[in-house]
């Protein structure tokens, strides 16, 4: 893991503090720490602290800050440097889509559980489009089962992210949501992406919104412009997503995990003026979402 950059968070971040008065609601704000790996735990927990969120949605997966096969040694360290900060892990991303000794699936969802984690991302999922589409949600429908079955009885809810592209299982948001009508929302419930959904969607995503209002267990927040060819990531305040998805859980009284994602960094931790920048641009892009929820 990298050692501290040497960089004062604090004082990148102007000592961040929460828009919200004591009296009013707050979001239950995360950040997706993807564009951090590889930082020292502490390190984590001190950048988390200072953007005032309530914790991080952190990847627990092949290449993530913990591996599946030393959750249980690193899981618990994670855990306590976020704790001594006042912070949880609000969501593990995970490498999970079934109950497998290859995914590490029951030490994994277990720990997790035993650090206080009430949310996991499930791995996705894609399409071989050489195949009926029907028959392979079959197959997902009777693979699935044993996994939501298994989180249950840990007390762990399993959260499927939709993606955008030609061949992802929840890309047209409906296909999840029709393999969830087995389930309670509590049982099975989405991780609503808003940028995926309106790069698939474009003028209809408010539908796929609402179709899946009930089972929306996180919302994450990122956003994109339209290049020649494809959507590109940009910060929240300047692509093609605004508030009204904001405006939208509002009005649902939406209480689960809000996670932003600042996906569009090119750079590594090992350049210290990476850091930086990563650290200004988090802080920007919550600032952002803050005044769209507010």
């Amino acid at each position: 893991m990298l050692q501290s950059a040497g960089i004062t968070t604090g004082l990148i971040l102007g000592g961040a503090k929460d828009a919200f008065s004591k009296d009013e609601a707050k979001p239950d704000y995360c950040f997706f720490t993807k564009h951090l790996l590889g930082m020292e735990f502490d390190q984590l927990a001190d950048i988390a602290a200072d953007l005032g969120v309530n914790g991080i949605e952190a990847p627990i997966r092949p290449g993530g800050h913990v591996l599946p096969e030393k959750v249980e040694e690193d899981l618990p360290k994670l855990a306590e440097a976020l704790k001594k900060r006042g912070l949880k892990i609000s969501i593990m991303t995970s490498g999970i889509n079934e109950v497998s000794a290859a995914q590490n699936t029951e030490k994994v969802l277990r720990t997790a559980k035993a650090m206080g984690v009430k949310h996991y991302r499930m791995l996705y999922q894609k399409y071989d489009l050489t195949k009926p589409i029907m028959p392979q949600l079959d197959e997902w429908r009777v693979k699935f089962k044993d996994l939501i079955a298994l989180s249950k009885e840990i007390g762990i809810q399993p959260l499927y992210q939709n993606h955008s592209g030609k061949d992802y299982l929840g890309a047209p948001v409906w296909d999840v949501y029709s393999l969830m009508r087995d389930y309670s929302p509590e049982e099975w419930a989405f991780a609503f992406d808003i940028y995926h959904a309106t790069v698939e969607g474009s003028l209809s995503w408010p539908l796929e919104f609402n179709l899946v209002r009930d089972r929306i267990g996180a919302a994450y927040f990122k956003n994109f412009k339209w290049g020649a060819k494809k959507a590109e990531a940009c910060p929240l305040g300047e692509g093609v997503v605004n508030k009204d998805y904001a405006v939208m859980l509002k009005k649902i009284n939406f209480t689960g995990p809000v996670s932003l994602h600042v996906e569009y960094l090119e750079g590594s931790l090992k350049d210290p003026a990476y850091l930086e920048s990563a650290i200004k641009a988090t802080k920007r892009d919550f600032a952002v979402l803050k005044e769209w929820w507010a």
